[in-house]
C-alpha cells in the first residue's frame, strides 16, 4: 500500500479474480466486489451493444 502526502495509507481499489476464494472477505468487501462486478457487466454490455450497432449499420450499408 502507498502513503499519500499526509502519511495516510491509501487502500488499493478492490479487484476481483474469477474463482477467487471468498471466505476471507468481509460482508462489506463482498458488497463492494458485487458492485464492482455489476458495473463491469454494464460496461461490457454497453460495449457489446455499441459493436452490434456498428455491425448492423455496416450490414445495412453494404446491402443497399
Amino acid at each position: 500500500m502507498r502513503e499519500d502526502e499526509f502519511g495516510y495509507v491509501k487502500k488499493a481499489p478492490p479487484t476481483h479474480e474469477l474463482g477467487q476464494d471468498l471466505s476471507a472477505l468481509s460482508e462489506h468487501e463482498l458488497v463492494e466486489r458485487a458492485e464492482l462486478l455489476r458495473a463491469e457487466i454494464a460496461r461490457l454490455e454497453a460495449e457489446r451493444a455499441r459493436k452490434a450497432a456498428v455491425r448492423n449499420a455496416a450490414g445495412a450499408f453494404f446491402k443497399s
